[in-house]
């Protein structure tokens, strides 16, 4: 019997943390491979940040810090301290061995490398099996557009506490990017897809928006499902649900499953959510039911076991290739 291949498409805390429980619960990490949005990376102090990529490496890697779900657990500050002493309170956050993150992926990036390459080299220094994936070696920024004007994402996100609300949504240069080639050879060389549960408009939004990339995915004969980042109407971290409301659709599971109508074959949905199954199953879904918080490990661990489990169930009612 041929090993399957997972393919998880991930951005923020939520979607890291489900990675890193696929991760626990496949009998080989390497069959994994994580495509992550890079439409929220930046230059600051010279260097490029890549958040989305830098969370997702640091959970799979054991590192990440487990109050905040980003940054580096037990890291110190001295760095940012001395430059707040030249150029006052800084905005965005950087620990001493994230700052070394930063510094060894510009530097490999100014020397040639693509932001793929790095990806994968550094994903390797930290001992991660799984392929680690950015969507495009491409730049694609998210601008957020606000009653203030149009922002960069960090600056709404992080600067401003995604305070501001959200009017519209657009990813400068993304008509020009093209997905990488180790995702799309993921994609199609997929058992199973899964959606993590991660803000659908600005995490999983830009991936799906590459050129090919949504191609790639409805050419799939692998089942695809999706994890609902929305709780009992609510997201459980960041301004999913704000920007859901904000931006005309309906905040809740059956709201984040119309946004993926037409890519999914199922949708994993939380316990406090289980009066929606028929209505989502009514649009020609799949639905399962179950605890879709992530409190701990175990918790990463047993949500991926289910999601994996209803793949293979939803595979088996799929036509043939």
């Amino acid at each position: 019997m041929a090993e399957q291949r997972i393919v998880a498409i991930a951005g923020g805390v939520g979607g890291a943390k489900l990675a890193h429980g696929l991760q626990l619960a496949l009998p080989n990490a390497g069959a994994l491979s994580v495509i992550v949005n890079t439409a929220d990376d930046f230059d600051l102090y010279g260097l490029r940040i890549c958040p989305d990529l830098d969370t997702v490496m640091y959970t799979l890697a054991g590192l990440a810090n487990p109050a905040t779900g980003w940054g580096i657990e037990g890291d110190s500050f001295a760095t940012l301290g001395m430059l707040a002493r030249y150029s006052g309170e800084p905005w965005f956050q950087l620990g001493d061995r994230d700052f070394a993150t930063h510094v060894h992926r510009t530097q490999q990036l100014r020397s040639g490398a693509t932001l793929s390459e790095v990806t994968a080299s550094m994903a390797s220094a930290l001992g991660i099996r799984a392929a680690l994936i950015p969507m495009t070696d491409d730049r694609v920024a998210t601008m957020i557009d606000t009653p203030d004007g149009r922002l960069d994402f960090q600056d709404y996100f992080v600067a401003r506490r995604h305070g501001d609300r959200v009017l519209g949504v657009q990813f400068d240069g993304i008509s020009l990017a093209r997905p990488c080639e180790s995702a799309l050879r993921a994609i199609a060389e997929a058992s199973a897809i899964i959606f993590c549960p991660s803000n659908p408009i600005v995490s999983l939004g830009p991936v799906l928006a590459v050129p090919g990339m949504r191609d790639a995915i409805e050419r799939s004969s692998a089942p695809v499902v999706a994890v609902s980042p929305i709780v009992g109407g609510r997201a459980l971290k960041g301004p999913a649900d704000s920007m859901l409301d904000s931006l005309g659709h309906e905040v809740s599971a059956a709201g984040v499953a119309a946004l993926y109508l037409g890519l999914l074959d199922g949708i994993v949905i939380d316990e406090a959510d289980a009066a929606l199954a028929e209505q989502i199953e009514s649009s020609g879904m799949r639905v399962v039911v179950t605890r879709t918080v992530m409190q701990s490990y175990e918790d990463r661990a047993q949500l991926a076991r289910e999601t994996l489990g209803f793949a293979a169930t939803l595979a088996a009612t799929l036509p043939a290739p």
